[in-house]
């Protein structure tokens, strides 16, 4: 734990606090038939490959998810076009979760080859039996120039040393190698690493204060943000793509990107002007 006060750091080390394997307790999608609640839909793809001017197969496909109102379920849907079709793909449903408090979508791994395009779906379950756990999903597309056949299976779950609930505000935000996640109920977030899913706990201020935002940047700088709504107290936390700390102090900070606002409504207060962090110090020059 720290006490609120502003610091650069070049690094840190972090304990390693849990790691846990693949449990397939939701297991996986099946044809829509079967009327499961993890049902998808999907076609058989021709043969012939397509690549769009990005380079990138389903960049002409869109997911959208709905999650419905007990937050015990998630629905997917895939449309968009292909080189020579339009119209909605595939579908399916995640869970049941005990709440879905927080989802968000890993980055595409493209195979021009097989013409497939995997990437992961992040699930927190806040009020799980087992307490708060992270559910990794795989989804694969393979978009041929008519259809894109889509499949979504139960990759991992991994259990979060976190404190939740019903009620519980999850916030998570990600960069290319790790995921943070983070509970209102927590003073704490944790690091996921997303080639192990190794998990850490980081952040922390004393007296402890909870998380209540976790936002990032298109650099991927990742804060952690600490605070009650109005009460003056508050604190964040910097990480590096890398993951490593980079800088902590009080105040309520947060980040913006290019892609998605920041709500204020539901954002922790501070009247600490982050002008007096200014000041620079030189690096050591390497002979």
């Amino acid at each position: 734990m720290r006490t609120i006060r502003n610091r650069w750091l070049l690094g840190g080390s972090v304990f390693l606090l849990l790691f846990a394997v693949a449990l397939p307790v939701h297991g996986q999608d099946t044809a829509a038939a079967s009327g499961t609640p993890e049902a998808t839909t999907a076609a058989s793809a021709s043969p012939q490959a397509v690549t769009t001017a990005s380079g990138i197969l389903d960049a002409t496909l869109f997911t959208t998810y709905t999650v419905d109102p007990l937050d015990q379920h998630v629905s997917w849907i895939v449309c968009g076009s292909t080189a020579s079709s339009s119209g909605c793909y595939g579908s399916g449903t995640l869970g049941p979760f005990g709440r879905a408090g927080a989802l968000l979508e890993g980055n595409p791994l493209v195979n021009s080859i097989t013409r497939t395009v995997t990437r992961q779906i992040f699930v927190v379950d806040t009020a799980s039996a087992s307490g708060v756990v992270l559910y990794v999903y795989k989804k694969t597309d393979v978009v041929s120039s008519t259809f894109d056949t889509v499949t979504v299976t139960l990759f991992r779950t991994v259990a979060l040393p976190l404190t939740g609930g019903i009620n519980t505000l999850c916030s998570m935000a990600a960069n290319n190698g790790f995921l943070f996640i983070g509970t209102d109920q927590s003073p704490q977030a944790v690091r996921v690493q997303k080639s192990n899913f190794a998990v850490t706990k980081v952040g922390g201020f004393s007296p402890p204060i909870n998380v209540t935002a976790i936002t990032a940047d298109q650099y991927g700088y990742v804060t952690v943000t600490q605070g009650l709504f109005n009460s003056g107290q508050s604190g964040f936390s910097v990480f590096g793509p890398n993951g490593a700390l980079q800088e902590d102090g009080g105040g309520a900070d947060v980040m913006l990107n290019t892609i998605t606002a920041v709500s204020t409504n539901t954002l922790p207060k501070s009247s600490v002007n982050p002008a007096q962090r200014l000041g620079v110090t030189p690096k050591a020059v390497s002979q």
